[in-house]
C-alpha cells in the first residue's frame, strides 16, 4: 500500500466519526505531531504521526 501525501490545508475523512458527528477534519500543522481541526464543531486537537496515520481513510 502506498502511502498518502498530506499537506497544510488538506481536508481528510476519518474512519471512526468525532463525538459531533463529523468525519472531516482539516490539517493545520505537519511534522512528528499532526494539527487537525475538525470541521463539525471546530475543536482542534494535535496528535501523534503514526496515529493520524492509522485513523486516516482518505484525503477529500
Amino acid at each position: 500500500m502506498e502511502a498518502l501525501v498530506y499537506a497544510v490545508g488538506d481536508l481528510v475523512q476519518v474512519k471512526k466519526p468525532h463525538p459531533c458527528g463529523s468525519k472531516v477534519w482539516e490539517i493545520l500543522r505537519l511534522g512528528a505531531d499532526v494539527r487537525l481541526r475538525c470541521q463539525g464543531c471546530g475543536r482542534e486537537v494535535l496528535l501523534p504521526r503514526a496515529k493520524f496515520n492509522k485513523m486516516v481513510k482518505s484525503i477529500l
